[in-house]
């Protein structure tokens, strides 16, 4: 492959993986389906309990009004608890219900098995160029984190 196709070859191929995973996922989970965006939030909040809604937004690159919305998704589905933040009260809280919680777990455990078993298919020097590639991808997401805190 020339050097110049490399990088739209890999950010298809990558792209491409990200979905037929979530393909897999969504069959035979409970409903209702949730979005890309929705589970992002809520893997947030879980990391970061109490985490208000602007800075969700920011983490997120979302605009604050969409996230808004995703919390009022969550929390009519059950998922999110929106509190009002004792130090201001212009701001709201947001923590996971033990449905999320749970609904996440399920949703890790599958997608490691789904993942464990697919790459258990791969050849022995698949599997390992694929593990030599973590670090280089792991530093390709914190570049590409840091590049869009400066926008």
């Amino acid at each position: 492959m020339a050097t110049e196709e490399f990088p739209d070859s890999f950010a298809d191929v990558l792209g491409g993986v990200q979905r037929l995973i979530r393909r897999r996922l969504r069959a035979g989970m409970a409903e209702p389906r949730l979005r890309g965006a929705q589970v992002e939030l809520l893997r947030l909040v879980m990391a970061r309990p109490g985490i208000r809604v602007s800075a969700a937004a920011k983490e997120l690159y979302l605009a604050g009004n969409s996230v808004s919305t995703l919390v009022n998704q969550l929390v009519k589905a059950g998922y999110l608890h929106r509190e009002t933040d004792p130090e201001d009260r212009r701001s709201a809280r947001l923590t996971a219900t033990p449905a999320a919680e749970a609904r996440l777990r399920e949703w890790q455990a599958r997608r490691g098995a789904l993942v464990r078993e697919q790459v258990a298919k791969l050849s022995e020097s698949e599997r390992a160029a694929l593990a030599a590639a973590v670090p280089a991808l792991r530093k390709l997401a914190e570049n590409l984190h840091e590049e869009v805190g400066g926008i």
